[in-house]
């Protein structure tokens, strides 16, 4: 019943491991944001969550520390499993990265642009990952709020802060960014939360996007230029600033003809994103809100 990645994974695996799915008998389904689910399976209350989650509840159980820490150090995801109060098991999930995750990173840096990786994973695992996405600035075991409270301080420094996500955990860090950014393949609460969704998973799709608002924000200053250059120059000469000098004045002809040229300079501007070439295939979709 969950929507979250690591949920599904372990859907998948089960399937492969031959379990027969749906399990139609689990009822009082939950979701805890940040934590984990929890559901009621054959009269027995089922857990499945963070290890601060469990504490939260009051479940203590060291027997599987040792290899729940092991996995953490080469950058896994440790779940843990409780049925009734009692810890039974642990599942160890690796997020893959990419092949084309760190030269986008790479890109993105040479962009200017500051990378910041936030994540309710806990902080063995994100150090590991961010480490090898050549990422330095990490926030760990950060809550779904706790996110939007550190794009929030990051806005009060003045950073114009864009924020790419793609589950139910990113919604609010999403909706308070300066720009949200989902990811078409993710969950509909983030997408709902969204300035712009991309509709490839690939990441490249976003470089792109980036390079579409800056050819698009610089047409839109050389229009205003178009816009106002005639008028800056033709007003002062209509209102005889040169008459007593050189006896010039502003035909009217001239000055629709100028008006006439100021439109048809902003349009012919404006069209000249027909020819934009991207660096990579995209297929972005835009919500404006």
């Amino acid at each position: 019943y969950s929507e979250h990645p690591l949920g599904e994974a372990i859907v998948r695996y089960a399937e492969q491991q031959g379990v027969k799915l749906p399990l139609t008998d689990a009822v009082d389904f939950l979701a805890i944001p940040g934590k984990g689910v929890q559901g009621v399976a054959k009269g027995e209350l089922v857990q499945l969550g963070t290890k601060t989650w469990l504490a939260e509840l009051g479940i203590k159980d060291s027997s599987l520390d040792t290899s729940a820490i092991e996995w953490q150090k080469v950058g896994q995801t440790v779940i843990w499993l409780v049925v009734n109060g009692q810890i039974k098991g642990i599942f160890a999930l690796a997020d893959a990265i990419k092949p084309s995750a760190i030269p986008i990173i790479n890109k993105l840096k040479k962009m200017g642009l500051e990378i910041i990786m936030l994540t309710g994973d806990n902080q063995k695992t994100a150090a590991a990952i961010a480490s090898e996405l050549g990422i330095i600035q990490v926030f760990a075991e950060v809550k779904p709020e706790d996110k939007a409270n550190l794009i929030s301080s990051l806005q009060e420094t003045g950073k114009i802060v864009a924020m790419v996500g793609d589950g139910i955990n990113d919604a609010p860090a999403l909706a308070q960014a300066d720009v949200g950014i989902a990811i078409g393949t993710g969950t509909d609460v983030a997408i709902a939360a969204s300035d712009l969704t991309l509709i490839s998973s690939d990441l490249n799709c976003l470089i792109t996007a980036i390079e579409i608002s800056q050819a698009t924000m610089n047409n839109i200053r050389s229009n205003l230029f178009f816009a106002f250059i005639y008028n800056i120059l033709g007003i002062p000469i209509a209102a005889g600033i040169l008459y007593p000098l050189t006896g010039w004045l502003l035909n009217p002809m001239v000055a629709g003809a100028a008006m006439a040229l100021s439109s048809v300079s902003v349009v012919t501007n404006s069209l000249r994103l027909r020819h934009f070439k991207v660096s990579q295939s995209i297929e972005i979709l835009l919500r404006f809100q």
